[in-house]
């Protein structure tokens, strides 16, 4: 009897040892999957260009201004040897979620461009670098060149699959998603998710072929490359700037 009384409280003082032990376990687990959660970084606060520049090379200054916490481009009268003033950031990025807060003004065209690969060879960053469309879908002509080429569309490759933009002169959210590891793309404009695209491969190349881009050198070659923004002649703003590496 003694033996099985015995048996019986190991077994117990067993038991609770283990009970005790998975909180901690669990405890531990969750602290890991917390320690390897992305988070967002702060690519624009609305203060200063720090982190930008223009596209090879030049620090930021008009006709880009800070007004209000957001960024502002002023298309110049003069454009000294048909200046472009793209600007990119100074880091480059391969799998990522950026959000991106854009208002174009009316009858206005610019655009979100990542893998932009600075080179001699290439002059603008839309020679490398995929696009994102920001544009006044109701003013501007190249919204009526096809869907491809309207707001959120990854430009003259995949059209926007609802209609969710905002007027010119109101505010738009952007969030765009890059992931080289599971080949996804994707783009949810004023919180609907509107594009879908892979970013590599054979679907990718066979998008590439169907577009204005097929027989460009470098365009989408680069999956490291940097985040842009364009100028295309027209006002735009952009504020809220993060990005969230995967």
């Amino acid at each position: 009897m003694r033996s099985i009384l015995l048996i019986l409280v190991g077994f117990s003082l067993l038991a609770c040892k283990q009970k005790k032990a998975e909180p901690e376990n669990a405890t531990q687990a969750e602290e890991e999957m917390v320690q390897v959660e992305p988070q967002w970084q702060v690519l624009f606060d609305g203060t200063s260009f720090d982190g930008w520049s223009y596209y090879r090379g030049g620090e930021i200054s008009e006709p880009w201004k800070l007004e209000d916490g957001t960024m502002v481009f002023y298309p110049p009268e003069n454009r000294p040897n048909g200046e472009s003033y793209n600007i990119v950031t100074d880091n480059t990025y391969e799998n990522f979620v950026l959000s991106v807060e854009w208002k174009i003004s009316e009858n206005g065209n610019s655009g979100i461009f990542w893998g932009v690969h600075e080179d001699e060879k290439f002059g603008q960053p839309y020679e490398s670098g995929p696009e994102i469309q920001v544009l006044d879908d109701e003013g501007h002509p190249d919204a009526k060149n096809g869907t491809t080429h309207q707001a959120g569309a990854l430009y003259d490759m995949i059209s926007p699959s609802e209609k969710v933009v905002k007027p010119a002169g109101e505010w738009n959210t952007c969030v765009l998603t890059v992931n080289h590891i599971t080949n996804e793309g994707n783009v949810v404009l004023n919180g609907t998710e509107i594009c879908k695209f892979p970013v590599h491969g054979e679907l990718w190349d066979e998008m590439v072929a169907d577009s204005k881009f097929a027989d460009w050198e470098g365009f989408g070659k680069f999956q490291s490359g940097k985040i842009g923004l364009q100028d295309h002649g027209d006002i735009v703003a952009y504020r809220n700037i993060k990005i969230k590496e995967l």
